[in-house]
């Protein structure tokens, strides 16, 4: 699933470590909305619909989920002459 930022609306990033559910120790997964829990909601979902997580897992791994705004990360640096 691909999502793209949308520019002037705040936007927060979901990042959620699915090691215990692949298997693979650096793997996470991403995603994006216009509020933290938007963002938090389109993970659970994420993880209920690609990779067949139950409730309790996804409890379980969304604890551990860190939320934050990326504004920072997409603002065009200004060039000063």
């Amino acid at each position: 699933m691909v999502q793209e930022i949308r520019t002037n609306e705040p936007q927060y990033v979901c990042v959620v470590a699915i090691e215990k559910v692949t298997g693979n120790q650096d793997e996470e997964i991403m995603t994006l909305g216009v509020s933290a829990d938007d963002a938090k909601n389109q993970a659970m979902q994420l993880l209920a619909d690609n990779y067949q997580c139950q409730e309790a897992q996804i409890l379980e791994l969304m604890q551990q989920a860190k939320i934050e705004p990326i504004g920072q990360w997409c603002v065009p640096k200004i060039r000063e002459e």
